[in-house]
């Protein structure tokens, strides 16, 4: 694995171990803006933190992206299946554990937390190493789906579905 390569992940990796916390309180703190609720936790839901992972990971992508598309060809449907796959593992993860135990646990959800932007970053580095997701394609379809994804943390912060995943569970509250 070439030492930039690891270099740019451990950055991206440190960045959201940092951002994430940050960003859990961001909307508090800005005194509820409607702005800052976009790219930060409105409430705890699943789905809010689910974008606090999400939204460090993608600017750091699209830093990466200036730095790594020349080396890496399949860069752009990597960084989609990696980022997909450690938001995959907030909700597979909270819901495994909280429903075999009954409860839920700050501990472990932060833990949750860290090892899902860590598999993230992980499996980023093996997979561009590898080659994997090729083509041009691929690197399109990346693209979009970054982008949707997004999108969609966006939208769903003001217009959430209404279901238990964006579910405030201490308000019963959907949404900001």
């Amino acid at each position: 694995m070439s030492k930039k390569l690891r270099r740019w992940e451990l950055a991206a990796f440190l960045i959201a171990a940092a951002a994430g916390p940050l960003l859990h309180f961001a909307y508090g703190w800005s005194g509820e803006n409607a702005v800052v609720a976009a790219f930060s936790a409105v409430n705890e839901s699943t789905w809010e933190h689910m974008k606090l992972l999400f939204v460090p990971l993608f600017l750091t992508t699209l830093v990466e992206m200036a730095a790594l598309t020349e080396q890496y060809r399949n860069f752009l449907a990597v960084k989609l299946a990696a980022i997909l796959l450690g938001l995959v593992l907030i909700p597979a993860l909270f819901y495994t554990y909280s429903g075999v135990w009954g409860r839920t646990s700050t501990v472990v959800d932060i833990a949750i937390y860290y090892l899902a932007a860590a598999v993230s970053c992980l499996t980023s580095c093996r997979l561009l190493e590898r080659g994997r997701f090729g083509g041009g394609a691929l690197q399109i379809g990346g693209l979009l789906g970054l982008w949707a994804i997004a999108f969609l943390f966006v939208y769903f912060t003001y217009a959430p579905p209404q279901i238990a995943l964006f579910q405030d569970p201490l308000t019963g509250a959907f949404g900001r």
